[in-house]
């Protein structure tokens, strides 16, 4: 079989496309290169570390990389639309949406360029495919690593032709095979930050720096209205942040909400936190469709929350999603995804707090 494999420089994807060789498939590597605008060796990613580590990785397994330049789609699409959401007081997840308009989509365009059936990533998260060819997106075996929260929006013209083949392993097990076949990049650190920040910077920064006229100062006030003190912008503050806010308190204070159309913060005790009930819009499911317009799952509402069950009522493009129990600051411009057992049912971002 002809397959087209993602390869980042590191260890996963590396370990992806050996096993896609060793099992006897005509595999051909491409690297994506992401963040030029920001200078060169800015980012956690796509580096020219990360380009040198690829093309030692390929050549080790005796196949082709290509190099696709994604820099201007990324920062239209990803980085600024980013910065634009921290500005109105969101905390968007820009993996989610990278995956599904950036990687996927150039993934497959390459594929469908080179003649390929198949498209392969080091994501760990794992695809089963019913008798009537319809793709499942399931968690990974090490629960640990888990990236499925970040593939939700996937659909079924991608995840039909997409392989990972390493999400069937654990971690170590992936560094074993790869210190065991010879790759530089066994040993190789995995960053967990967002990809786009400078190592030394924040994304607050990068919200000054690129859209400062989206920046408005602002009061800080408590669940009574009362105010408490004064901010440089909401971009500087998340749902649940507790230290930097500039107030004093006998009491531990939280962001609780965050106003964009007054920019105003506002802070609350630790219970001010829990939510039983969110709504999510802009769904996108798996399969095409909801598994029915009322149903319980188990939501997870960050990448590594271990998800709440719950009852969700659809209604179109958006769902009421009541919590079995209180979650802990779940925030909008999160996304809330649905999961039926291991199995990814779907998704949708999360637009506020509903009491």
């Amino acid at each position: 079989m002809k397959i087209v494999a993602a390869m980042s420089g590191g260890v996963d994807s590396s370990v992806a496309a050996l096993k896609l060789v060793r099992a006897g498939h005509d595999v051909t590597g491409v690297f994506f290169r992401l963040v030029d605008p920001l200078g060169e060796g800015g980012s956690r990613c796509c580096s020219p570390r990360d380009r040198e580590d690829a093309h030692r990785a390929a050549e080790r397994l005796g196949i082709e990389l290509d190099e696709e330049c994604l820099s201007r789609r990324f920062f239209d699409e990803v980085f600024e639309a980013s910065l634009s959401a921290y500005a109105r007081g969101l905390t968007p997840n820009p993996c989610v949406i990278c995956n599904r308009k950036i990687k996927f989509a150039e993934l497959v365009h390459v594929a469908d360029e080179l003649g390929a059936d198949r498209v392969a990533t080091g994501h760990f998260a794992r695809v089963e495919r019913s008798g009537d060819g319809t793709a499942h997106l399931l968690r990974a075996a090490d629960r640990s690593k888990d990236q499925s929260y970040f593939l939700h929006r996937i659909g079924q013209d991608v995840l039909s032709r997409t392989l990972f083949p390493v999400g069937g392993m654990s971690k170590e097990e992936v560094r074993e095979l790869a210190r065991a076949a010879g790759l530089a990049q066994a040993e190789k650190a995995e960053s967990q930050e967002l990809c786009f920040v400078p190592e030394g910077t924040s994304y607050a920064d990068l919200v000054e720096s690129w859209v400062p006229d989206l920046i408005r100062p602002g009061a800080i006030v408590d669940r009574d209205g009362r105010r408490r003190g004064e901010h440089g912008g909401i971009h500087r503050f998340t749902i649940g942040q507790r230290r930097g806010l500039g107030i004093s308190s006998d009491a531990p204070l939280y962001v609780v909400e965050l106003d964009s159309e007054t920019a105003t913060v506002v802070v609350g005790g630790p219970d001010d936190l829990l939510r039983t009930r969110i709504r999510a819009y802009d769904l996108t499911w798996v399969a095409g469709e909801p598994p029915s317009d009322v149903f319980t799952c188990t939501v997870q509402v960050r990448s590594r929350h271990r998800g709440t069950p719950a009852e969700v009522r659809v209604q179109g493009g958006t769902a009421d999603i009541e919590l079995a129990e209180p979650v802990r600051a779940p925030a909008p411009g999160q996304a809330a995804v649905l999961y039926n057992g291991d199995e990814v049912l779907g998704g949708g971002w999360i637009a506020g707090p509903h009491r």
